[in-house]
């Protein structure tokens, strides 16, 4: 089992100069980039650490996605967005995970042992909605095999030949619920670890919540009405 790291990235230079430099290269057999467009000196930096950076030829995160799964020479991908907000060393977990024949591994900051940015807070917005969209994804798509609950977290990973058959579509941010929907609909087998998510270390998030969210609800109901 042959594991790449994929590094997604967007003006993040204060991120990538905290975690690329912490991450155990011997973890894995392939690490490369794919960059949106980033003005800020995050390319310049991955280059001097030796990371291929592959620009981003079309918008959005999905298409982020599916050109870093291109890219990819490995039997299976972890999809990790350096801002300074996961541990790196979860990044090395999901090996084991592969190895042991799940083909779709999400890091979890919603189940027991994990921790959210917004749980030290009395109200958890996102938290919330993304809770609701894990119940949902279970009522509508789910037969079999284990729930996922965090549905719109971006640190998670999948055998290639999974992906691929899950035919994910390039409707703008629908990448995270997407996978979950489709395991389901396919019987992928999955898991999720808990992980911990702390506050980005610098920047602006590219996925502001009403706007986010309304994209996923949309996606939502075309993937009731789609064909497999």
């Amino acid at each position: 089992m042959t594991v790449a790291l994929c590094l997604l990235t967007w003006n993040e230079i204060d991120g990538v100069r905290h975690d690329v430099p912490l991450i155990d290269r011997s973890k894995f057999d392939q690490i490369y980039c794919i960059d949106g467009g980033s003005t800020d000196g995050t390319v310049e930096f991955l280059n001097e650490q030796g990371i291929t950076v592959y620009p981003q030829q079309k918008k959005g995160i999905n298409q982020a996605c599916l050109e870093g799964v291109a890219h990819c020479e490995c039997d299976a991908f972890v999809f990790f967005h350096p801002k300074g907000t996961i541990p790196v060393e979860d990044t090395y977990k999901f090996r084991a995970y592969y190895e042991q024949g799940y083909e779709f591994v999400v890091g979890s900051r919603m189940m027991k042992g994990a921790h959210n940015e917004e749980d030290d807070k009395l109200i958890r917005p996102r938290k919330w909605f993304v809770l609701g969209l894990g119940l949902l994804a279970k009522l509508f798509f789910k037969r079999e095999g284990i729930t996922v609950w965090d549905t719109l977290h971006g640190f998670r990973g999948m055998t290639t030949e999974s992906f691929r058959r899950l035919r994910i579509s390039d409707f703008d941010r629908s990448m995270d619920l997407e996978m979950v929907c489709r395991s389901y609909k396919f019987r992928t087998k999955r898991i999720e670890f808990p992980t911990t998510e702390c506050s980005r270390l610098g920047g602006e998030t590219h996925f502001k919540a009403f706007n986010t969210g309304a994209q996923v609800l949309k996606y939502f109901w075309w993937e009731l009405w789609r064909k497999n």
